[in-house]
Order: structure tokens, then sequence, then C-alpha cells
């Protein structure tokens, strides 16, 4: 059996990579370790119901905090991704056979902790069809029916490998946001998301409206990888263009001595700038800040988008 605890087991092929050092975080970046009561019990209602969050698996800095409050992101369809991107903490390899009853679990660890707004992730699964799409839907239609009043924000996957059609499958669902983030500038997908398409990425988020014009749509990139002012600027009119509502940005942060290297720290009145810029390209919502994650005060972020789109529309609330 894999270890995922050990290194080189949960991510084999970084093993004989040239480490890159991890230069030391400035103080923007320092976090709390999770130590409340509302993180500790959290923490119990995911390992009740044997469930996996993203918050653990990727190294998350925010989880002390998101915890403490009930707010865990489920990932669901194992912890073993069939991807190996540079900046990414999840296991890679063989995943394991989809569990048909982890839909119900999720569902009933979300009305547990009595979210008002789920995030619900997953893995890469290019092992299977479909690339679980229809896990996600059976996900999507049990917490619906457990909580009908809970906002569903998904991140998927890319569906690279799959038909077309299987995104019809999520978008039927009809979760509240669909979100599939770019990761990074086209430019650096060769060395840190070598298994994607920037493009493909785009096309899907292009696609969710096209199926569905209503559905929020959601992206984000990480900075500090090696980009640059202009790139990201060009990030942001592709999403655009795509009429994607949602931009995050946040900091790259080098899960281990073999993952991609941190290029440098982005100071906060960087990430003020990009915010200004995006909301002057015309996004609903912007969170971009050295602590964003895709994830992070979503269920915040997310009145706040709809509210800004229900004045644009002269809705009343």
């Amino acid at each position: 059996m894999r270890d995922l605890k050990i290194p080189t087991q949960r991510h084999p092929e970084k093993a004989h990579k040239v480490d890159n050092p991890q230069p030391k975080k400035p103080d923007w970046i320092r976090v709390k370790a999770p130590v409340s009561e509302g993180y500790k019990k959290t923490r119990d209602i995911m390992r009740d119901n044997s469930l996996v969050t993203v918050c653990e698996e990727a190294g998350c800095p925010n989880v002390g905090e998101c915890w403490s409050q009930g707010h865990a992101t489920m990932m669901i369809m194992g912890d073993i991704c069939t991807r190996g991107c540079s900046f990414c903490n999840i296991a890679t390899g063989k995943p394991s056979n989809l569990d048909i009853f982890e839909p119900g679990r999720v569902a009933v660890a979300v009305k547990k902790l009595d979210l008002k707004h789920v995030v619900i992730t997953s893995v890469d699964r290019d092992d299977l069809e479909d690339g679980g799409a229809d896990h996600f839907a059976q996900t999507i239609r049990a917490v619906r029916k457990q909580s009908p009043d809970t906002t569903i924000e998904i991140l998927t996957p890319d569906f690279l490998k799959c038909e077309d059609s299987i995104l019809e499958t999520v978008v039927s669902a009809k979760p509240d946001v669909f979100n599939h983030n770019l990761e990074t500038v086209p430019g650096l997908y060769p060395e840190v998301r070598p298994g994607a398409r920037y493009f493909h990425s785009l096309r899907l988020l292009q696609r969710v409206k096209e199926l569905d014009n209503s559905m929020f749509t959601k992206s984000g990139i990480m900075v500090g990888l090696g980009e640059d002012k202009q790139a990201v600027a060009q990030v942001m009119d592709d999403l655009r263009s795509a009429e994607v509502d949602f931009l995050t940005i946040g900091q790259y942060l080098q899960p281990t001595a073999k993952h991609h290297g941190v290029d440098r720290f982005v100071h906060p009145d960087e990430f003020r700038a990009y915010e200004q810029a995006a909301y002057g390209k015309g996004f609903l919502m912007v969170s971009a800040s050295p602590l964003t994650r895709s994830s992070y005060h979503a269920g915040e972020d997310f009145k706040k988008m709809r509210k800004t789109r229900y004045l644009k529309l002269g809705i009343k609330l």
C-alpha cells in the first residue's frame, strides 16, 4: 500500500526532479495554526463521513480560518489524481473505483455542517469515460435533496479526454456556480499544467454559458509562477470573452522542494491593482489577494456576485 504521507510515494512523478529552493514567506503570507473547536468539529464530521477535502490534500493555508467556521471544500472521486501538475500537492497515480455512496455522504456532511454555500471539487479522473461528470451530477442532486436552500458551487476538472456532450450532464444538474480554474497564463502551461490545454479550459467555461446563460461561471489563476502582468491581463480578457463572471487571483505557494519553484511573492498592492483592472474589464466579482483560493470566502462572494447581477438587471432584492 502507498503511504501518501511520504512525499516520494505521494508524488512519484516528481521524485527525481531537481529540488527548487523554498524561499521564506513574507509577513503578509503568515497564517495561524488551526486549533479552534470549530476546526476540530469540522474535521471530525469529515472523518466520520469518510470524506476527503481539498483543504487538506492541497495544503491550503486558509484551512484553520475556514474550518473554524464550518466551511470545508469537499473533494469527491478519491484523493489520487491522474494528472501530475508541477504546482499541485494532491497525490498522483492510479485512482480506485468510484464510491457510489459518496454523493450521499457529502449531502449528509453538508447538512450536519449547516452550510449555506458548499464548494465541491474533485481530482482529475482521466481513467473514467465521462471524467466523473455523472458523479458530480449525482452529488449535486444529493445535496439539493438534503439541503434545498444551500447554494452549490462546483470546481471541476477539464474533462479533456471526454466527449463534448458530457458537460451537459453536469450543467443540467443545475449547480449555482460552475468553476474551472485556468491556474496560470498560457505560456506556462507546458511546465506548470502539462496535462491540460489552455484553450480547451477556456472553451469549457464558454460552453457552460452556451448551455445555460443564467449559470454563474468562475475561474482562477495563481501568480508568482513566472508570469508577467501583461500575460495576466490577457487571461482576464480571454475569460471575459468567455463571459466568465468571477475571477480569483492568489499567490502560488510551493508545497515541497520537488514542486515548481516560487518565482516571487507578489505584493498586496499588486493584487489590488489586478482587482481594479479585472473589475474594469467587466467581472461581476473579483477576489485578488495573496491568500485568495478558489473556495476562500466563496459563500460571501457568491452573495455579492448575485447582488451585482441583480442590480445590473434592475431586479430588486
